[in-house]
């Protein structure tokens, strides 16, 4: 018997014979029982522990691979949500009440194409209950799909206090644009500089605060020009005088094939469990997860039956029951699990640190139910890998496994 071997078999020696409330000297002599070191703290732990250090390598590519899992579903959910939050937080911030876009158009406004005639802007302002309404044209930058808005600077502000200036003011040029205080940071501009936006050189007139809508607003004239759009944009954004409801009845009337949502119907529908699209696209992190932590645990535990039959049959020959052998495969599996759910979350949230840093306008929003979902995911497939090598410990012959080469 080898020394890995020697250590094991002693480790659940002790163990078997705590947990029968036997006394060594029952069975062996007392000089025997000077010969076995005892050990400190607790016994299993100490054999789970040492069971795992036997091949190490082995042991932390299996940890590496349980918190791929962790990781993965973590990471993805949270770009995912922190996305559709900073969306949905910042098309809150605009300050309106209802938005009015297209036929078939996306909640997603990046989508939404410039087919409204702008000179809708008379017509729904002129509806009784109506306080205010601002004709915006979204563009995307092709160089980073950022979201830029044309907008009509008064009415825009308008909607709510205005924005928030933490350095310069309004745009008064067609070559001037206004950023918000992240995508500042992020590209480092300060008033006066110019910055490239949707093919185009700007000024930066001023600095907002963020969660104004878009990253960047240009002239709403501007922003036709460049996207070939003459008197046409692609959304409304308006605000009532309190009586949200009925204004949106009257915009019902006014523009019947038109899609027009309440603002809270709106948030409600930006969330990642209301999208049907993302479903699918998270389902499948989620189902990779679990195979990942099933495979692993599976050929670990399974490689580490056979390595350690004569091992497994002594236990037997030593009275350790079916319960006690599979315990020891599961238990070892959980060590595992543990391990790798605790380096999991860490790289998660290191990540995350990083992007933060490095991408400040980019949003991740790991949230405690999803932590507990990609927990229990880990623990589900990792021991679901684990009942086939436990039961084949455990339904080993002590004859057979003591002949074992």
């Amino acid at each position: 018997m080898n020394d890995d071997q020697s250590t094991f078999c002693a480790a659940w020696f002790h163990c078997v014979c705590a947990g029968c409330k036997m006394s060594v000297p029952d069975f062996i002599s007392p000089d025997s029982a000077m010969d076995v070191k005892p050990y400190k703290g607790f016994v299993v732990w100490h054999l789970l522990w040492s069971n795992l250090g036997v091949r190490p390598l082995r042991s932390a590519l299996s940890i590496l691979a349980l918190s791929l899992q962790v990781f993965l579903v973590l990471l993805i959910v949270g770009l995912t949500s922190g996305a559709l939050s900073d969306w949905r937080t910042r098309a809150e911030g605009i300050g309106a009440d209802i938005i009015v876009q297209p036929p078939n158009s996306s909640i997603f406004f990046a989508f939404s194409s410039a087919v409204m005639p702008e000179t809708l802007t008379d017509k729904i302002a002129s509806l009784p209950g109506v306080d205010e309404v601002a004709p915006v044209l979204i563009v995307v930058d092709q160089h980073n799909l950022g979201v830029v808005y044309g907008i009509d600077y008064d009415r825009f502000a308008g909607l709510s206090s205005g924005f928030s200036f933490l350095a310069g003011g309004p745009f008064h040029q067609p070559t001037e644009a206004m950023a918000d205080d992240l995508s500042a940071h992020s590209r480092k501009l300060k008033v006066g500089d110019t910055t490239n936006l949707i093919g185009h050189d700007f000024t930066i007139s001023g600095i907002v605060l963020h969660g104004k809508g878009a990253r960047f607003f240009i002239p709403l004239k501007t922003a036709q020009d460049i996207a070939g759009a003459d008197k046409r944009v692609s959304m409304f954004f308006v605000r009532s005088k309190g009586d949200t409801e009925t204004v949106r009845n009257e915009l019902v009337k006014l523009l019947p094939t038109y899609k027009i949502r309440s603002m809270a119907e709106f948030s409600t529908l930006m969330t990642s469990s209301n999208l049907p699209e993302l479903k699918p696209f998270i389902r499948s992190f989620l189902i990779l997860g679990v195979t990942i932590s099933f495979l692993v645990v599976l050929l670990t535990m399974h490689t580490m039956v056979l390595e350690r039959t004569r091992d497994i049959g002594i236990l037997k020959a030593l009275g350790s029951s079916r319960l006690e052998i599979c315990g020891m495969i599961v238990g070892e599996t959980l060590v595992m699990v543990a391990l790798g759910v605790a380096f999991g979350l860490f790289c998660t949230y290191s990540i995350v640190a990083v992007l933060h840093r490095t991408s400040p306008t980019l949003e991740v929003e790991i949230e405690g139910a999803w932590i507990v979902r990609a927990i229990l995911l880990t623990i589900g497939g990792a021991i679901a890998g684990a009942v086939y090598p436990a039961l084949r410990a455990a339904q080993s012959d002590p004859v057979d496994a003591l002949a074992y080469e």
